[in-house]
């Protein structure tokens, strides 16, 4: 049985094509199949703690690495200003170590 956020991330998951809210590197699901830091986590946009819920909504994918990151800093920066920061740093290549970079960004097809 799965619960409502389990439900939650793999509808995302789906809906984001398999690839991270934030960084968009490819993340798995189920496996494991790939590095640790892509595996794919349900992300709340609004915290629980700020009245956010489990529903389709208010949850999107994101790879593990991308979600410990942010909840790491002493106040999480918003969904987007985030997200345009750490694009910017893949673009850079300077997010995640060479080959999990390079895993996180091969063809769909491949995996």
């Amino acid at each position: 049985m799965t619960s409502q956020i389990q439900h939650s991330r793999r509808i995302a998951f789906d809906r984001q094509c398999g690839k991270c809210y934030y960084c968009g590197l490819r993340m798995w699901l189920d496996g494991p199949v790939g590095p640790s830091a892509l595996r794919c986590t349900a992300e709340h946009l609004i915290p629980r703690s700020e009245g956010g819920g489990d529903g389709l909504s208010n949850i999107v994918a994101a790879c593990l690495h991308c979600n410990q990151t942010r909840h790491k800093r002493k106040k999480p920066p918003e969904p987007d200003r985030y997200r345009a920061e750490v694009r910017k740093r893949v673009s850079r290549g300077a997010w995640l170590p060479k080959p999990i970079l390079a895993w996180g960004s091969a063809s769909m097809s491949t995996a």
